[in-house]
């Protein structure tokens, strides 16, 4: 967009002019945006950059380039000037910029788009929570940031396939299993409670918990995961019909945040399918893997991983023949690259609240006519740094089958955990050690709140106060924007903050509308909606009424808008939803202030009136855009 070719114009005069003065510069002479715009609105340290090559002061070298700085082909160039310390700062035509920016956003559909990926099919994986339990409120971090980034990928030409990974064959699911089997939970949750929640809260944690009074029940759980591995027997059966109930209650809390997904890939199908069979063959006859025949790890299938100093031995295949987590995890990576056959069949889990159908993998011989999965050119995991060990590890088996180039066709996107306040633990009904400020989640030992807690608990704090600022509306608008105040606050939350900080939930602070909130961002949408249902003129972009926007406010504005493109791409190629998100926060807030500073509709003339409203209208579909890429949903009053 328009910041984009303010920025080439600038790197294409100072590369003639360094021609002109006969100099060869090996360094990288981007122009950047300026800290401080009262040097201008870009700068480039020619100065620095040259000074050892030509054996000149930052200085002399930064004068002689300005001196043969030629901007007759520069359109969106209004001056520039060198700094002593051996910058060149650029100062942008505004009248061009803004009129340029301004048309494109209200007028060309595609504003902000940029083809990075020329339709390069993508297999990103994001939520794969364990089907024995809900979905916890750091389980939602894991959601929102899949979703969002699924969502700018595809907006910047990637075609993305979204896999939620359903490990219905691991210890998890085994001890639900035995909950349900040996020790005599009943198969029925309580009036009103949903049975994900009943499974996580009540039979895990209970299960768990006998195990450490009874070792015979711990050996019965070794029992139901072997038997769990044969698809065709009674157990692995009834494992799948428990999976299947919990897994619909995780997908509606999924759903409810504005998530969708392409294929479920059921972890008891890579076995089912021989998957397993075949990498395990691959490795055995790379060398990769070894069997050991004494000592800690006897009757185990091992890899070694260098760099790993602690445990690098890592087990495949334990003693008793079942298959461990890496295994499996290593077996739908390969899958997902097309460096294994796709032996799945496939065929719809359910329909999804966009009217999408979710497909799930099976072992099956003949599926219904489904859209190709495995086989992508990249694949991304979105999976928090707990992780992160097992992701490098599998990652380095990879490269030893597909070679090193393997490292930039498997992403891990890692991230910090959630954490909740003291405020919001008690708030939700949990018990709180004295002094203690932050409270760590745990499923095993029952420490967590589900997310349809947090939710619920999200809507009715945005319904009372959306009740308070307009009583008059009816429940079902009232219910209804509350809940896009709710989906809007934990999205935002969830994708603000840098992706290695842990974040500490807070309700209130998540609901405020100040501060770096998505309510903030709703209300300062609603008042450009506002504005706009009540002008009786039409917005109009011209030279003369860009010329008007002199006010700071208005420019600093006006600039942000014209960066959209920028903004995405960065996005996109850092796996950064947070870009965006800090974005919006500074363009709603740039608004805000434009807003307190300059009437539109009551502007003293009207050239002012109609490019102060096409500002408006600009920003309000420049916001529209990052929303719609973060998720959060769009209410133009709340």
């Amino acid at each position: 967009m328009t910041f984009r070719r303010l920025k080439e114009q600038a790197r294409v005069v100072i590369e003639h002019a360094i021609e002109n003065l006969g100099i060869t510069c090996t360094r990288s002479l981007e122009p950047v945006e300026s800290p401080n715009r009262q040097h201008g609105d870009l700068s480039v340290p020619i100065g620095l950059a040259l000074a050892k090559q030509t054996g000149e002061s930052p200085d002399s070298v930064v004068q002689k380039v300005a001196a043969v700085i030629d901007l007759s082909n520069a359109d969106l160039i209004d001056s520039f000037e060198a700094h002593p310390a051996g910058y060149l700062n650029f100062r942008a035509n505004y009248t061009n910029l803004f009129y340029e920016s301004l048309l494109g956003a209200l007028s060309e559909d595609s504003y902000g788009k940029v083809d990075l990926g020329h339709r390069t099919t993508i297999l990103l994986e994001h939520t794969a929570v364990n089907p024995n339990k809900a979905l916890h409120v750091g389980h939602l971090r894991n959601v929102v940031l899949g979703d969002s980034i699924s969502r700018i990928l595809a907006f910047t030409g990637h075609d993305v396939k979204v896999l939620n990974y359903v490990d219905d064959s691991g210890l998890q699911v085994a001890d639900v299993i035995v909950g349900f089997q040996y020790s005599g939970f009943s198969k029925d949750p309580s009036p009103g409670q949903k049975f994900d929640q009943y499974c996580g809260d009540t039979v895990y944690v209970q299960v768990n918990r006998r195990y450490e009074e009874n070792e015979e029940l711990r050996l019965i759980q070794r029992k139901v995961l072997k038997e769990m591995e044969d698809h065709n027997s009674p157990t692995a059966r009834f494992a799948a019909e428990i999976t299947e109930k919990i897994l619909i209650d995780q997908m509606k809390t999924c759903w409810r945040i504005g998530a969708r997904y392409d294929c479920l890939a059921f972890e008891s199908k890579v076995l089912a399918s021989h998957l397993w069979e075949e990498m395990f063959t691959l490795l055995r006859e790379r060398n990769i893997i070894t069997f050991v025949d004494d000592g800690e790890y006897k009757g185990c299938w091992i890899v070694t991983v260098p760099g790993e100093a602690e445990g690098a031995e890592k087990v495949l295949v334990r003693s008793d023949s079942t298959v461990t987590y890496m295994a499996k995890d290593l077996s739908f990576a390969a899958w997902k690259l097309g460096i294994l056959r796709d032996p799945f069949g496939y065929g719809v889990f359910s329909q999804q609240p966009d009217k999408t159908s979710l497909w799930m993998t099976t072992v099956e011989v003949q599926s219904e006519p489904h859209p190709a999965i495995a086989g992508a050119s990249k694949g991304i995991t979105v999976i928090d740094n707990r992780q992160a060990r097992l992701q490098r590890m599998i990652i380095h088996v990879l490269s030893l089958l597909d070679g090193e180039k393997i490292k930039d066709k498997y992403l891990h996107l890692g991230y910090g955990v959630v954490a909740l306040s003291r405020a919001t633990a008690e708030h939700l009904g949990m018990h709180v050690e004295s002094g203690s400020s932050v409270v760590q989640m745990s499923g095993r030992k029952g420490i967590q709140i589900n997310a349809d807690s947090v939710l619920e608990a999200l809507h009715e704090k945005a319904y009372n106060e959306t009740f308070e600022r307009n009583s008059t509306e009816s429940s079902d608008w009232l219910n209804e924007t509350a809940e896009k105040i709710a989906v809007a606050a934990i999205r935002f939350e969830m994708l603000n903050q840098n992706l290695n900080k842990m974040i500490v939930f807070d309700l209130n602070k998540t609901l405020a509308l100040q501060g770096e909130t998505g309510p903030y961002l709703l209300y300062s949408l609603a008042r450009a909606s506002h504005i706009i249902s009540k002008a009786d003129f039409a917005p109009q972009v011209s030279r003369e009424g860009c010329a008007t926007l002199v006010d700071e406010a208005e420019q600093e504005l006006a600039i942000r808008i014209s960066q959209l493109d920028l903004i995405i791409e960065s996005a996109a190629l850092d796996l950064g939803p947070d870009i965006v998100a800090r974005y919006c926060y500074r363009l709603s807030d740039l608004f805000n202030r434009f807003y307190e500073k300059n009437p539109v509709l009551k502007a003293e003339d009207l050239l002012r009136r109609e490019s102060r409203l096409a500002l408006v209208h600009a920003y309000q579909r420049t916001l529209k855009t990052c929303l719609s890429l973060l998720g959060i949903p769009i209410t133009e009053r709340i």
